[in-house]
């Protein structure tokens, strides 16, 4: 896997996972918009294949960046090179990190109960309400950790 830490194609210092991470990362939002979107037009066993697939790369790319960034030296390896404060940055990435642990909890529990009411035949129906309050809670979370996240790439690579 030492292709893992050559230089990424994000004209950067950041290795090619870093690279390849963050642009998943960066997509992700709009890609499950994309999934809301097929709920508001009905296409509910699409909507949901696509949350489940979504979810589920969503969980391998994170495998995948915490084995590179365990491997590469963590955190203070990828500050070596910075010019940008270390305790900022650091303050930066735990804030991403509690954002990332708070929408997972949501984003799995809006997938695990979505699936199940589903299949239940709860949603669509009397429990699409609070659906939707978990999805949103979820996509806003997604959001969230995607801005973070790449704020981080910046502070580490760019700067």
């Amino acid at each position: 896997m030492d292709y893992m830490f050559e230089l990424g194609f994000l004209g950067t210092r950041a290795p090619l996972f870093m690279d390849m991470v963050t642009g998943i990362v960066a997509i992700l939002p709009f890609l499950v918009y994309g999934a809301i979107l097929l709920a508001r037009k009905k296409v509910f066993v699409l909507h949901a294949i696509v949350q489940n697939i979504l979810f589920v790369v969503s969980v391998v790319v994170f495998g995948y960046f915490e084995y590179g960034v365990r491997i590469a030296g963590g955190f203070d390896a990828f500050m070596n090179d910075s010019s940008v404060s270390y305790t900022y940055a650091l303050v930066v990435l735990l804030v991403h990190i509690a954002i990332a642990i708070v929408t997972m909890f949501y984003w799995t529990m809006t997938i695990l109960k979505g699936n199940y009411q589903f299949y239940k035949g709860l949603i669509p129906g009397k429990l699409s309400t609070a659906h939707k309050v978990l999805a949103i809670k979820s996509f806003i979370g997604i959001t969230a950790t995607s801005f973070s996240g790449v704020w981080v790439y910046i502070l580490m690579f760019v700067f």
